[in-house]
């Protein structure tokens, strides 16, 4: 769900991060239609690395606990 909303709406992608001032950013680069694509990446990008920062966390709980 966050993809597609990473999709069509890059800028609400990163202010559900709370990444305010980088949505606010993404939103001004948005307005433009040249400019829709790299926010589009951006904001795909991102999600992508808070995924991979919870799965860090979660491998170095269980490590931790072991």
């Amino acid at each position: 769900m966050r993809y597609v909303i990473a999709f069509f709406f890059p800028w609400l992608s990163l202010f559900l991060q709370g990444k305010i001032i980088s949505g606010i950013i993404c939103l001004i680069l948005q307005i433009t239609l040249i400019g829709w694509l790299p926010a589009f990446i951006w904001a795909y990008t991102s999600l992508n690395r808070m995924y991979a920062d919870r799965r860090t966390r979660k491998v170095v709980r269980a490590m931790k606990s072991a």
